[in-house]
């Protein structure tokens, strides 16, 4: 009989740290990705399909985006104070609750019910989403602290970091290609116009949307043959219809992929160190989240993390909704988007195999600047896409997507590790360790800018300076409203730029120098205790 082989133990009885740690890690942010990927088409969903006012809509993001914020600190509080031994340990056992949530919530919000009224349309994603955004938190909250007690090496963490950028830019990439595939329907002519009783005919386009309109394209005059694509005779581009009831079973068959890639993580990590000691709550001492507040309004590297990361929220994040309403009316390609908005990961992974290796030489901050400077250049020839000749236009916004992904790439693949840094350096300079509340805070702001980045967009785009109008979905937006919608989307990518610059380049401190000197420091107190 073969020997089963002894696995290597650390100084401290532990399973060395190895690839399965690393690829349960991924695993993880897998899982949570497989959901929060879905936030676009929310918005999408809502818009489109189920076509709520843009002014009532952005109103309503606000409020639950409102109470998630708030949600995050209270979660963490919770998870920080809580003192009871669970079988799978604290941080898995709130993860395991999450997952299980998340297998609801995240198709509760996608129930299809175009012709309800307003009010049922407004608690029906009250609801769906309040429950959805509370398992997510439950789950993500204490898989993000994970990351400090599972390794308390500087390196192994950077590793963690990388591998969490994978398992979340995966979890992102199937749904993100796959899904727009699957609910927009290109209208090609098979010789009839039954495809007319699919759509909601915009109210004062009735005659150019007459059903004998729809035998000849209107840009050529001449007749379609069989197989042709049916062109929207306000602009020229190719008509495409949201197939909303397949949202709610694809959002419930990812919220199944997430759950196994949960499991996975939740049976594969090992922690090795204490989620359950606190130093700053000896004697049972309460969490103070006004204080925490103060504290991490003084952590200048937490900051600096923050402000990248909600610029990415509100830049990058906020312009999903326009920009898939962008492809559907300007380019007729929303079936498409998520590919075309694939290309802007792919630099990440180029960098991935390297990241280690280049952290390790120069430094995750040095790192992340220079990536930030190639996102600046990359929001800048997305700004000036739209003045370019239409035949050319995706292929410049593609490029500059690659140099906008370039950027994020680098600044993704060490944001979690830097983040790690930044709650050392608090413990650093406090003598105080707050990992959860840490952590719950930056993700405070991070939801917090999910919600206004995203409702802000969702109003400019009611308001005459891009003339988006709900009740016409996407087939009934005029040719004007589509052009600036283009220049809507480059803003908002240029403002995600200059917003990560600013974090990581500019006011987050801890550089290579500086981490080995809090790293030598922290290892002598723990030490000596």
């Amino acid at each position: 009989m073969k020997k089963q082989k002894t696995p290597q133990l650390d100084a401290k009885g532990y399973r060395k740290f190895g690839i399965r740690d690393k690829l349960a890690y991924a695993a993880g942010d897998f899982g949570c990705n497989m959901s929060f990927s879905l936030k676009g088409t929310v918005q999408t969903f809502w818009l489109v399909f189920m076509m709520m006012e843009t002014g009532l809509f952005s109103l309503l993001l606000l409020l639950v985006q409102a109470w998630d914020a708030i949600n995050d600190p209270l979660i963490g509080s919770l998870i920080d104070s809580d003192k009871r031994k669970y079988k799978l340990g604290k941080y898995k056992t709130y993860i395991l609750i999450g997952a299980l949530g998340l297998l609801i919530g995240g198709a509760a919000v996608f129930l299809p019910f175009p012709n309800a009224g307003t009010v049922l349309k407004a608690v029906l994603f009250i609801l769906g989403y309040v429950i959805w955004d509370a398992a997510y938190t439950m789950a993500n909250v204490p898989y993000g602290t994970m990351l400090n007690i599972v390794t308390e090496d500087a390196g192994e963490r950077a590793q963690l970091s990388v591998f969490r950028s994978i398992g979340g830019a995966v979890g992102g990439m199937i749904p993100g290609i796959i899904l727009p595939m699957l609910i927009w329907q290109k209208v090609t002519y098979d010789g009839t116009t039954a495809f007319l009783d699919k759509i909601e005919i915009p109210e004062g386009a009735e005659s150019a949307f007459a059903p004998e309109n729809f035998h000849s394209n209107p840009l050529t005059g001449e007749a379609y043959e069989i197989g042709d694509k049916v062109l929207s005779p306000l602009t020229g581009s190719q008509l495409e219809i949201l197939l909303g009831e397949k949202v709610f079973f694809a959002a419930l068959i990812m919220g199944v992929l997430g759950f196994i890639a949960f499991m996975f993580m939740i049976k594969t990590i090992t922690i090795r160190g204490n989620e359950y000691a606190m130093l700053n709550q000896e004697g049972g001492e309460k969490v103070n989240l006004f204080k925490s507040m103060g504290a991490f309004m003084k952590n200048r590297p937490a900051v600096g993390c923050t402000i990248a990361a909600m610029g990415m929220f509100l830049g990058m994040q906020s312009a999903s909704t326009a920009n898939t309403i962008m492809f559907a009316t300007h380019f007729g390609q929303a079936s498409l988007s998520g590919l075309v908005q694939m290309v802007g990961f792919l630099p990440m992974f180029l960098f991935m195999p390297l990241a280690t290796k280049l952290v390790k030489k120069f430094g995750k901050k040095e790192v992340a600047s220079i990536g930030s400077i190639a996102g600046l250049i990359g929001g800048a020839i997305l700004c000036v896409f739209p003045i370019c000749p239409k035949n050319i236009q995706l292929i410049v916004y593609m490029i500059g997507l690659v140099f906008f992904g370039l950027g994020m790439g680098f600044y993704n693949c060490v944001s979690w590790a830097m983040m790690g840094d930044a709650i050392d350096y608090s413990e650093w300079k406090t003598g105080k360790r707050e990992e959860s509340v840490v952590y719950a805070i930056h993700s405070f702001f991070r939801k917090l800018a999910q919600g206004i980045g995203p409702a802000a967009v969702i109003a400019i785009m009611g308001t005459s300076l891009i003339g988006y109008e709900s009740a016409l979905g996407t087939i009934g937006q005029s040719v004007e409203t589509a052009g600036r919608l283009c220049w809507l989307v480059g803003g908002l990518y240029m403002f995600s730029a200059i917003c990560q610059f600013v974090g990581v380049a500019l006011i987050y401190n801890v550089d290579k120098k500086t981490l080995s000197k809090m790293t030598e420091e922290l290892s002598a107190r723990h030490n000596a205790e």
